[in-house]
């Protein structure tokens, strides 16, 4: 049974097109992974399926009674919320029930015996479906997607706007899951979640039921889930049966059927024009020759997609250091709390540790307290000499208004125009990228505007908080190759064993030595 129906859908952005003519149909119980590279397109369409974005052409249609839960990358949470309001939220069409069945009640004082009887059946109906959905168990049920997605350690009765990245992903994804709708639709959900979280989605996936849309770029998180691949390209949605390995087998060997014929058609062309240029003005060869140019004219011309630009992330390197990069002495970091007992820490030259832990913990509060950037509760940093620090934020700004070229000029304001582009394009980033407002673009392209910053400034410490989140795998790849022939110091937050292996001179796990229970 088909659940969704999306036809001869087309969008873009000014003169950007995003996909044209695209079809695609959601059966029951389909587990889809849909992939592509930065900037394809797939929040955008994901955004168009849910009614959040009007296409440029086409339809889409859900068949009736679908409910549709959505884990989008930019939800904004409300200040003054608090976790277990979030999470309650998600059974809000049951709490507007039992609103109607008191209106009932309310109005059988003063009702006619025929009225009466109208209002009792109405509001025994209200009754039965609020008890089929488990009314009475809302509480317990909170506290149970809390306790296994690590809410309760952190308190249900947190306001929301104090939580870390992974920790509002933990709430959105706690209420989509108590929502339990027909279809979900997941928008990067590994983004900001520790390794335990993720083997719990896992599983939860594994035993789900109905059908999901899942957007990722974590393989091997994808690969454990999905049994299909939507593949985003070129403005084009195609499909596979079977993992994202099996996909890139296939996708290889299409894509060489398609050059192999191409160049087989070029050659033919080639031929055929010669022939005409020859023959056309003799007389005697002039019918061999409109007979070739009419066959070049009816030709279907095989047309090769131009090769996305590939990133190419190369550090500038600053003068050496002193011995030590940072020492703390009885470092208490946190805000109005501690969150670590007295920390002894030391990082030499040339190091390069990764810092791993749950959610909410505080290794980012640690990276900033190492920088100087908050105060320690307690205790103290001691900077080695001369640091030339570059820093990549978790999160960028959204409400900045600046174009790509003007972000990065901000930073640069000796370089030409040209510098410029060519510093972009070197991240992998398109003439239509550079040129459109940095807000408009996807995570996976905003992060490597801001991976452009950090490049293009000499450093001999980089200072990386989960550098991962949103790049493509090509993009991941590269960055991996250029952070092991850095020559200078790495202090990287990062839950992807995958990335740091082989990367990491040393793994300090946060969890021993944080004040908070995980």
């Amino acid at each position: 049974m088909s659940i969704l129906n999306v036809e001869h859908l087309s969008h873009g952005f000014g003169d950007r097109a995003i996909f044209h003519d695209v079809s695609f149909r959601l059966l029951k119980g389909e587990h889809i992974g849909l992939i592509g590279a930065n900037g394809e397109g797939k929040s955008t369409f994901m955004n168009i399926i849910t009614g959040k974005l009007m296409p440029d052409e086409g339809k889409v249609e859900w068949a009736k009674n679908v409910r549709v839960g959505y884990l989008d990358q930019h939800t904004v949470l409300e200040k003054g919320m608090t976790i277990r309001q979030v999470l309650t939220s998600a059974f809000d069409f049951l709490l507007e029930m039992e609103a109607q069945m008191n209106a009932l009640y309310e109005k059988m004082g003063e009702a006619s015996p025929e009225e009466l009887d109208a209002l009792l059946e109405e509001s025994g109906t209200l009754q039965d479906l609020l008890t089929m959905h488990d009314f009475y168990m809302i509480d317990a049920k909170v506290e149970e997607v809390g306790r296994a997605l690590g809410l309760v350690e952190i308190g249900l009765d947190k306001d929301v706007t104090e939580l870390s990245g992974g920790q509002r992903t933990k709430v959105l994804l706690g209420k989509l899951l108590l929502e339990k709708p027909d279809i979900l639709l997941l928008d990067e959900p590994t983004n900001y979640l520790d390794k335990e979280h993720i083997e719990w989605l896992k599983r939860y996936l594994n035993d789900y039921e109905n059908a999901f849309i899942l957007i990722s770029h974590d393989i091997p998180f994808l690969n454990s889930v999905i049994n299909l691949i939507y593949h985003m390209e070129n403005q084009e949605l195609n499909r596979y049966v079977g993992d994202y390995d099996k996909f890139q087998e296939v996708y290889a060997m299409k894509k060489a059927q398609l050059e192999a014929a191409y160049n087989r058609q070029q050659k033919e062309i080639a031929d055929l024009k010669d022939f005409v240029a020859r023959n056309k003005s003799r007389v005697s060869t002039r019918n061999m020759a409109m007979s070739r140019q009419k066959k070049l004219d009816k030709m279907d011309v095989i047309e090769l997609a131009a090769e996305r630009p590939k990133p190419e992330f190369h550090f500038k390197e600053a003068r050496t250091p002193g011995r030590y990069i940072f020492q703390t002495h009885d470092l208490v970091i946190g805000y109005d709390e501690p969150l670590s007992s007295p920390l002894n820490l030391e990082m030499e030259r040339g190091s390069k540790i990764v810092l791993t832990g749950a959610n909410g913990i505080g290794k980012t509060t640690l990276l900033k307290s190492i920088l100087g950037l908050i105060p320690p509760l307690s205790g103290s940093v001691e900077q080695g000499d001369y640091l030339h620090i570059g820093y990549f934020e978790q999160e960028m700004d959204q409400n900045i208004s600046t174009t790509c070229i003007e972000e990065i000029w901000k930073e640069f304001p000796g370089f030409t125009q040209y510098e410029v582009r060519s510093a972009l394009a070197k991240c992998g980033l398109t003439t239509k990228h550079i040129e459109s407002l940095v807000k408009v673009l996807s995570g996976g392209e905003q992060a490597k505007v801001r991976l452009c910053k950090l490049i293009n400034k000499e450093s001999n410490i980089l200072v990386l908080d989960e550098p991962t989140n949103h790049l493509d795998v090509d993009a991941k790849d590269e960055l991996k190759r250029a952070l092991k022939a850095y020559k200078g110091s790495i202090l990287m937050v990062c839950h992807e064993p995958e990335f740091y292996e082989g990367l990491a001179t040393d793994v300090w796990d946060c969890t021993r030595w944080t004040t908070r229970t995980v």
